[in-house]
């Protein structure tokens, strides 16, 4: 049975899970069983970047092999990234930033997608623009917790998944602030473990990552 994910891109993509692993995939070969070992942990939303060679291929697999990952394209940079993700597979796209021609692309993919943003004026544009989901990056770099918290009164419409600098220590605070749904992050894929194919250990750290709920 294919995991739940909000039909319309202006649907929220931030209550799946309280943690978005951000994968990077060198090898394609490890995609499936990875995702596998997440899912398994509880952690169903997974992002591959692009920005490996493998990605798409990985993005693929995933989509093809694993039915309940609702896998995800990240570093979405251009309008033929977007298409390219869309097309092997990807069932939501995030950028660390945003453009208007970026946006538009993304508009018209007709899958759930999250622009980045690091500043308020950046927030408000996209606000007027009817995007009121948002990767906050790179949150420790761009404010953290405190930021976003400030944030919350005059623009309580806005809602985030940070990403950038997060770990098992600070993600409990993020997932605290009322306009956080989720956070991405890469702790639960230590590279030695990918390295070894450790799928279990990766499995045994989405589960903590899965358990940081608010």
């Amino acid at each position: 049975m294919t995991s739940p994910l909000p039909p319309s891109p202006h649907a929220s993509l931030l209550d799946l899970a309280p943690v978005v692993p951000v994968v990077v995939v060198a090898d394609a070969a490890d995609a499936v069983p990875l995702a596998r070992a997440l899912v398994a942990g509880g952690l169903p939303a997974i992002e591959v970047t692009l920005r490996t060679p493998a990605a798409l291929d990985a993005i693929r697999a995933i989509a093809a092999e694993v039915p309940d990952a609702v896998v995800g394209a990240g570093t979405v940079l251009t309008p033929d990234q977007v298409a390219e993700s869309v097309a092997a597979g990807a069932r939501f796209l995030v950028s660390p930033g945003w453009t208007d021609v970026l946006l538009g692309a993304m508009k018209a993919s007709g899958v759930p997608f999250l622009p980045g943003v690091s500043t308020t004026s950046e927030v408000v544009a996209l606000l007027e623009r009817g995007v009121r989901e948002m990767k906050f990056f790179p949150a420790q770099a761009a404010g953290g917790t405190a930021y976003l918290k400030s944030l919350a009164g005059p623009l309580p419409q806005a809602r985030f998944c940070p990403t950038g600098g997060i770990g098992p220590e600070c993600a409990p605070d993020y997932l605290a602030l009322p306009n956080v749904g989720c956070v991405g992050g890469s702790w639960m894929l230590p590279a030695e473990a990918i390295t070894a194919r450790d799928w279990r250990r990766v499995e045994e750290l989405a589960r903590e990552a899965s358990a940081l709920r608010r």
